[in-house]
């Protein structure tokens, strides 16, 4: 299947991305958590990795945010993108480890109403087979209304491992949630 990113508008927040599978558009967003990124201290290069790699046929409208490590700013943009954006899928990365700044599964956890824990438990089992590292991650998934919210680690190797492992199923699980597939 042939995938590509077309610009939406001038802004690098927003991305297209048509698909040639169910023939239905998802809305995506990426959220980066980094305060050196949100500073502009540091290049954002998983987040941009993740725009690059989930060019899925399926996809239609893209946000993209570096906020800080700060587990309000993160509910409340998640909160935003799926109640009011009305976001199909959020795929976060960054803040999945063990330091105290890492809050983003915390801040998950406090905004989805049901967990769907089968996407991280493959990306780690995958992980462990590439390093030992891979059982640090904290990162956890789940439902908010009809949005799928996916956290990856924060690293541009453990975004592309997260993205190959959950690749596959993503549009058959955005497919069930959103009502336009409910075959199993």
């Amino acid at each position: 299947m042939g995938h590509t990113w077309n610009a939406h508008s001038d802004s690098s927040r927003y991305f297209i991305c048509r698909s040639r599978y169910h023939g239905h558009m998802y809305k995506i967003g990426v959220l980066t958590s980094s305060d050196m990124g949100a500073r502009g201290q540091r290049e954002d290069t998983s987040g941009k990795l993740i725009k690059e790699l989930v060019s899925l046929p399926d996809y239609r409208h893209m946000q993209y945010l570096v906020v800080p490590d700060d587990r309000f700013v993160i509910e409340r943009t998640l909160t935003s993108w799926a109640d009011e954006d009305k976001l199909d899928l959020i795929l976060t990365t960054g803040g999945t480890g063990l330091s105290d700044r890492d809050v983003m599964p915390e801040a998950t956890l406090a905004v989805v109403e049901r967990l769907a824990p089968g996407f991280v438990e493959a990306m780690r089992a995958f992980g462990l087979n590439q390093t030992p590292m891979a059982m640090l991650s904290r990162g956890i998934a789940g439902v908010r209304g009809r949005t799928l919210i996916i956290n990856l680690p924060g690293s541009p190797k453990g975004v592309r491992e997260g993205i190959q492992v959950i690749l596959p199923v993503l549009a058959h699980a955005l497919g069930q949630l959103t009502g336009e597939n409910r075959g199993h």
